[in-house]
């Protein structure tokens, strides 16, 4: 990856639905180089995909958390099955620490949010949780 590459990810990063023709553009480079670029970055998985990123009006409907959990050795597998289960868990990552898990919430209500927190309480492997719940953005590079 070089700087022309770099760029192209940050022009993306900040409106994904750019035409290749205006990449190629602010870039100074031909469209078929910068067409052969983005095919390179998606084929080596540096582009997984392009999404729909939520403005403040959207995301303000949902409640967010951070929930922190801790699981029984070798019980990670199955927790993360039933994660996957949840469609109020949008991430969920391991990590080092005093925490085995690391996960990412959003709800359209604090009752919701609730339940959610309940159900992932409840599922066996799961020894202790600490939930955190999201104010507001401070600061959102969206990457």
């Amino acid at each position: 990856m070089d700087d022309h590459d770099a760029e192209i990810l940050r022009l993306l990063a900040g409106n994904a639905r750019m035409p290749v023709a205006t990449l190629a553009k602010r870039l100074g480079l031909a469209r078929s180089t910068v067409q052969a670029r983005l095919e390179r970055l998606e084929v080596t998985g540096v582009i997984a995909g392009y999404t729909l990123r939520l403005g403040e009006a959207a995301r303000a409907r949902r409640i967010r958390a951070t929930v922190l959990l801790q699981v029984e050795p070798r019980a990670t597998p199955q927790v993360l099955a039933r994660l996957k289960a949840l469609p109020e868990v949008e991430e969920a990552a391991t990590t080092t620490g005093r925490v085995d898990l690391i996960l990412e919430l959003a709800a359209p209500s604090t009752e919701a949010l609730d339940a959610a927190l309940d159900r992932i309480g409840g599922i066996p492997g799961v020894t202790d949780t600490e939930s955190l719940i999201r104010l507001s953005a401070k600061i959102d590079r969206g990457l």
